[in-house]
């Protein structure tokens, strides 16, 4: 398994958490769950102008600013709890490497074309300009901000003639003239046919995905250059290229086996295995749209191309955006929260499960600070907090911190199983499917189950008349608690956590699989459990104004 690779050149925002990382993620500790063999790998892309721009900004030469933002980024993504097995570099020797590698096989097999080009050149910059540092107005959609190598608003691959009233992105310099140099060419339009009959033996991608990629083939695939003319990146290995580094989207996908590769020089793993065996080896990759046309176009050309045993994506589910209020999430014009800056408000859970809430699968779905709290106050804090509180304190209160030995399960503990048993079905056919909104509204129907056995069967009122029949009510809701913790454990793994704890269950029972969790004899009469504190704390409304005025509520 595979997410977009985070760039080098700042940290991400909710947006890129939700779009890529987080299903990723919340699908590979499903699998692992459930018995599954799972290498998740992910890296910083760290080559290109954009990391030489951040790099002078900082003050710092490019190496020590990749290090130190690689260590910052990592960091992040360990608290908002993200299970990759391996989290690399593509500045990293392997990468290097490997790219060399793919452009020596693609050019063996005819598939490189030396040109020469007309280039932009930008007199105040006093420097060639990559095509993504060339800005102006998308003569397709009209959107202002366009790249000149594609427009992030409607996916179009552009150049930079293309581009209506075109500026530096760097000094915002009109002053811009049209120089030769020399280039290397990826021949994309040899590969066409195996590209489109690649693309339509995948029948069970999304619509998004599917979309995208027919998009870019009935529009016919043109050759794409793979050099730059800057300095940081993958030195081209051939004669009269010195100086000149493969263009960043090429390195970046094969950053996915270059850290494939480190992760197994540094575990003394065959990592080749995950890459060569297609027969044992299923492949998802995870991303965003404006990820979409170089995951299923240029990386598998680029593979296909090489005549090697490399292994293809089976499965390649892209994601719309989320927008804040709408509108873009923005540096510049501080709108919009940065992942710093979410784990700094609240725990990591809150946002794991707000936003896998409203995960932007079919369409663009908007952030907003009023349906977060919706999310945190009704959802987690009052009927999973709820539930799991009052029942562990009842516990502790009436029943000396243990499971009670009383009551017998009877009709009503029999129809709460089954209805749990359906729900968890449903759960776990909603992530197999990679289906993450219904995967949460299973989840909160289950934990609403619970709130509705205990609401009617009201043990605090059944104690003072039958301590048996109470005890059986207690029993049932410890078992839920184990089961919620189960389930859980994918999308709030640390909440989950703490579940386990409280529960005093064991590292076998921590590893049992969702599809089994749900049994009512797994806590055997007298085990020990203890109280805990609040699991989540409700957002005032107070709270969500200023927060709303601090991050900017709308372009």
């Amino acid at each position: 398994m595979t997410s977009a690779l985070p760039y080098i050149n700042g940290i991400k925002h909710l947006g890129n958490f939700v779009g890529s990382m987080l299903p990723a993620d919340v699908y590979a500790r499903f699998l692992r769950q459930e018995g599954e063999t799972v290498l998740f790998i992910c890296a910083t892309d760290e080559h290109g102008t954009p990391t030489e721009i951040a790099a002078s900004e900082a003050g710092l030469d490019v190496e020590t600013f990749c290090q130190r933002m690689h260590e910052v980024q990592a960091e992040i993504y360990r608290n908002l709890g993200l299970s990759f097995d391996y989290f690399g570099r593509n500045s990293s020797v392997e990468n290097h490497e490997l790219t060399q590698h793919f452009y020596q096989s693609l050019n063996k097999n005819g598939l490189i074309e030396e040109r020469e080009m007309s280039l932009v050149y930008s007199l105040d910059d006093e420097r060639f300009l990559p095509d993504r540092y060339i800005i102006g107005t998308c003569p397709h959609c009209g959107y202002q901000s366009a790249r000149g190598d594609q427009c992030e608003n409607c996916t179009s691959l552009l150049d930079p003639p293309d581009l209506i009233e075109p500026r530096s992105a760097i000094s915002g310099s009109k002053r811009l003239e049209v120089r030769k140099t020399k280039h290397l060419f990826l021949k994309l339009s040899a590969l066409v046919d195996e590209v489109k009959a690649w693309v339509e033996a995948h029948p069970n991608w999304s619509n998004l995905t599917k979309s995208i990629a027919m998009k870019w083939l009935n529009e016919g695939l043109k050759d794409r250059c793979i050099t730059r003319d800057i300095a940081w990146g993958v030195p081209v290995p051939r004669p009269g290229f010195e100086g000149k580094v493969f263009y960043v989207w090429f390195d970046a996908p094969i950053g996915y086996i270059s850290a494939t590769k480190a992760w197994g020089i540094e575990h003394s793993q065959d990592w080749e295995t995950w890459w060569r065996d297609s027969e044992s080896t299923k492949y998802v990759q995870f991303m965003a749209k404006d990820n979409l046309p170089f995951h299923t176009i240029m990386f598998p050309a680029m593979i296909l191309g090489t005549r090697e045993n490399w292994k293809l994506a089976d499965q390649i589910r892209g994601f719309n955006w989320l927008t804040y209020y709408g509108g873009k999430f923005s540096t510049s014009a501080k709108r919009g929260i940065f992942l710093d800056q979410a784990l700094s408000l609240y725990e990591a859970d809150y946002w794991r499960y707000s936003l896998l809430s409203m995960i932007p699968e079919s369409a663009d779905s908007a952030f907003t600070w009023e349906l977060f709290q919706v999310k945190v106050n009704k959802e987690l804090a009052d009927t999973l907090g709820n539930f799991v509180n009052r029942t562990l304190k009842f516990t502790v209160n009436y029943f000396d911190a243990t499971v009670p030995e009383d009551g017998c399960f009877g009709l009503k503990e029999q129809e709460l199983q089954n209805t749990c048993k359906l729900l968890v079905n449903q759960y776990c056919n909603s992530l197999k499917n990679m289906e993450f909104r219904k995967a949460v509204e299973a989840l909160c129907s289950l934990w609403s189950v619970g709130n509705q056995y205990i609401d009617a069967a009201a043990p605090w009122k059944v104690i003072k008349v039958d301590r048996e029949g109470a005890a059986q009510v207690v029993r049932a809701c410890l078992h839920l608690i184990r089961i919620y913790a189960l389930v859980s454990a994918p999308i709030i793994p640390f909440t989950s956590v703490k579940l386990f704890d409280a529960l005093h269950l064991s590292e076998i029972d921590r590893m049992t699989k969702i599809s089994e969790s749900v049994n009512f004899e797994a806590l055997s009469p007298g085990h020990e459990i203890h109280a805990i504190s609040p699991l989540f704390r409700k957002l005032e409304e107070e709270e969500v104004q200023e927060l709303s005025a601090r991050f900017g509520m709308r372009e």
